[in-house]
């Protein structure tokens, strides 16, 4: 996962993963600089809450998840999920990877729960 996309994978279905796309487009970053940077940061925090939200959102329904990927985003929303109660009896693990076609990525999940069991 990243700040525009995470991949929502789920090894239990034939359709391995659907995507979210983040707002926080270009554009928007563009018009939030010209406005100001302190405007721009607080644009950021809003969509990136957005964001998580809606990933929070589609993963509430499992009971084990795996945040992966290159950037902080994992751990940004992991520390969202963490001080939300609805998610306390999810287990979230936390792993760093590079960037990854979509077959790495099935594979990497695929792994990460074969491995724990």
């Amino acid at each position: 996962m990243d700040h525009s996309t995470p991949n929502l994978i789920d090894l239990s279905t034939t359709k391995n993963s659907r995507s979210i796309i983040s707002k926080f487009t270009f554009n928007t970053k563009e018009e939030a600089l010209n406005r100001s940077e302190n405007l721009m940061y607080n644009k950021r925090q809003q969509i990136h809450e957005g964001y998580y939200k809606e990933v929070a959102d589609a993963i509430l329904k499992y009971n084990h998840v795996l945040l992966f990927g290159p950037t902080n985003a994992k751990t940004e929303l992991h520390n969202y999920l963490n001080a939300n109660l609805h998610f306390k009896d999810v287990k979230i693990d936390i792993e760093s990877a590079d960037k990854m076609t979509d077959n790495e990525k099935d594979a990497f999940v695929k792994n990460h729960f074969e491995n724990i069991h």
